[in-house]
């Protein structure tokens, strides 16, 4: 089972909107439940995205995303229809891919392995993050 907050989905389809027709990855950040969910404390959700364009510059000189740090999973978009993955999506320990008309429905989650999972959206808010 994989664990999204519904907020997140709803962010990340919007955005896969705005896209269309050109594809989009993004970066996925999960945070444990703690007391802030409904499930165990030490059950990861998949929380928090990080934009596709952060680091840009710096992927283009080097060749490699240096600027977001190490995501739990990735968000695609397959604006062709097609749900399966690819040799050429980057994979993760999730992936969450999603197609046209990116709505809740056109959504199918996957491991590392490429086996489909069932994903579960939770009705919660994280705990906001500060920056010491």
């Amino acid at each position: 089972m994989v664990y999204a907050t519904r907020g997140l989905v709803d962010a990340l389809l919007e955005l896969a909107s705005d896209r269309d027709p050109d594809s989009l990855s993004v970066a996925l950040a999960a945070t444990p439940a703690g007391d802030w969910a409904p499930l165990a404390p030490e059950t990861q959700i998949l929380t928090d995205f990080y934009l596709p364009e952060t680091g840009g510059s710096v992927s283009a000189v080097f060749g490699m995303d240096l600027a977001t740090p190490k995501a739990a999973g990735r968000f695609l978009t397959h604006p062709d229809g097609d749900p399966r993955l690819r040799q050429t999506d980057t994979f993760h320990q999730v992936l969450i891919v999603a197609i046209p008309p990116y709505d809740r429905d056109s959504v199918y989650v996957y491991d590392r392995s490429g086996r489909e999972r069932p994903l579960e959206l939770v009705d919660a808010e994280p705990p906001e993050r500060t920056i010491e």
